[in-house]
């Protein structure tokens, strides 16, 4: 049974840095992408970044692009998301996904295709 877990997060006020990472482990094989979704209480979640995990290729929403970062440690199954400029706006739930398909195209934000979840990790920034 595979299980991601996330570490980080936390408070921060505007303009500050946050690192959140996550752990994949119990998988058969690596997943085929890894990536970083955000859920606002009443409002739908959304695709925040995403990493092709063979080919390292990464994918951004438009809200976040050139602020937010992600990245992988080879070998490991663990990516992180380094966040830096943060806004009031980016204040949410954030969640770690993984998809397991190796043909899905990861800059699809998808629960068809991110079928395994983290438990979530609050983000919290002020102005």
């Amino acid at each position: 049974q595979g299980q991601l877990v996330e570490s980080g997060g936390g408070s921060e006020q505007t303009g500050g840095s946050l690192r959140l990472s996550c752990a994949a482990s119990g998988y058969n094989g690596r997943p085929s992408c890894m990536g970083w979704f955000r859920q606002v209480p009443g409002k739908e979640r959304e695709g925040v970044a995403a990493i092709d995990v063979a080919g390292n290729v990464t994918y951004y929403a438009s809200s976040v692009k050139d602020r937010f970062t992600i990245s992988q440690l080879n070998g490991k199954n663990t990516v992180y998301l380094q966040m830096n400029s943060l806004k009031p706006e980016d204040t949410a739930n954030y969640y770690c996904a993984a998809a397991l398909n190796p043909l899905w195209h990861c800059g699809t934000w998808s629960s068809r295709g991110y079928v395994e979840w983290g438990q979530g990790t609050q983000v919290t920034v002020s102005s």
